[in-house]
């Protein structure tokens, strides 16, 4: 069942197994830079290096409290290193991070985590335009100082959303991925696509949780499928990509739609179980809310089940398209495809060109960045409805 995803047995236990002595051999030896360290695949990657005892480990992110939590769980459940663990609550988009590289920036592998990772995040051009400054554009930025400060390896991750976007995140971390092969001529890079980090910051399933602790309904489409992976599976999926992954390598996870493929209202219904509770199932989000504290006394939790009808919503993710090259023998848990783009240096230069204009301007709009995008991906089939999550419970 879904719900118990979190206490399984890793999906790449057998790669990891099988790759464990070059592992710690690999990063006792080295020093290590993890931006976007404090959220949900940033920690577990952390954790990844941190229990093998690197020479140098240092993690930044924008979120101070996230960033306490992660040294508390660092010391509470693995202790202490050898080598210099430092945390740095810094936005890489900042003069305060350059002036950071600049005084340091002796790492041999750089771990580039930070995303705006949310379909929700393209309802206006505001959010937008930060998700390409994030995602796109804070990526060339550390590729180009990591090749100045001579890093051994680059990684970024990446989404399976990327696969045939039909939504402004996937598209710009496809475009994200164009960068990369831009820039592999001159700096060792790899990186990899999963699915749906199960539980993680921000995501439907930590709402449920969040829904219990405050003794509120949930709601759930019944439409989407996704597939879900641990956050240890997601650090161990990054690691192995950094450490392991060739020139323009995308790791991906092997899962299946038998054994890995939910809908969230399968999740739902059964999350509510394992808490204890029978679902009862609502009509509205406003009958939902008005019968939960009748319910509650009857151990009952209310729980309402829609179909999906927000923009950007892709009924079922995918790791590849038909026609990408893919290595399915060379690990146990994994795939590997070749991300190519032929074209990648004059794509690059033209967005770069556009959204530098359009921010000169001072003045765009959401209908112009999607045209921008779908000027570099012609594949990119933008889904819109007129309807987005925050308008949902």
């Amino acid at each position: 069942m879904p719900y118990f995803i979190e206490d399984r047995l890793s999906l790449l236990n057998k790669d990891i197994l099988n790759h464990e002595m070059e592992l710690k051999e690999i990063i006792s030896k080295s020093k290590f830079l993890v931006i976007g360290g404090a959220g949900s695949i940033g920690q577990s990657v952390t954790k990844e290096l941190f229990k093998r005892n690197p020479k140098k480990l240092h993690v930044v992110d924008l979120s101070e409290n996230n960033l306490v939590e992660l040294v508390r769980d660092l010391r509470s459940s693995i202790g202490y290193i050898d080598g210099d663990f430092q945390t740095f609550a810094i936005d890489i988009d900042s003069i305060e991070y350059d002036y950071f590289i600049e005084t340091d920036g002796d790492y041999d592998f750089v771990f580039n985590l930070s995303a705006i990772k949310h379909v929700r995040s393209e309802k206006d051009p505001f959010t937008l335009m930060r998700m390409i400054n994030v995602n796109i554009l804070n990526t060339e930025k550390t590729i180009k100082q990591s090749i100045q400060n001579g890093v051994k390896k680059y990684f970024c991750v990446s989404t399976d959303k990327a696969t045939n976007p039909v939504n402004m995140m996937g598209a710009s971390k496809r475009i994200m991925e164009m960068f990369l092969v831009k820039y592999s001529e001159q700096i060792s890079i790899s990186t990899a696509r999963f699915a749906n980090v199960a539980f993680s910051d921000g995501s439907l399933l930590c709402g449920f949780k969040n829904r219990m602790l405050k003794k509120q309904p949930l709601a759930a489409p019944d439409d989407i499928k996704r597939y879900f992976i641990t956050p240890q599976e997601a650090g161990e999926l990054c690691l192995l990509s950094c450490l392991f992954g060739e020139k323009n390598d995308i790791f991906f996870p092997k899962i299946d739609n038998e054994n890995h493929l939910f809908t969230f209202s399968e999740i739902a219904k059964n999350f509510i179980i394992k808490n204890g509770y029978e679902p009862f199932y609502c009509d509205s989000e406003e009958e939902g809310r008005n019968l939960t504290e009748k319910l509650l006394t009857e151990n009952k939790w209310p729980i309402f089940i829609s179909k999906s009808n927000t923009s950007g919503e892709k009924h079922i993710e995918e790791f590849y398209s038909f026609n990408d090259n893919v290595e399915y023998n060379k690990y146990e848990s994994i795939g590997v495809l070749k991300n190519i783009f032929a074209d990648a240096d004059e794509k690059t230069e033209l967005f770069k060109y556009e959204v530098t204009r359009l921010k000169e301007n001072k003045n765009w709009t959401k209908e112009q960045i999607i045209t921008l995008f779908i000027k570099i991906l012609p594949e990119f089939t933008h889904l819109e409805t007129g309807k987005f999550l925050d308008a949902k419970m």
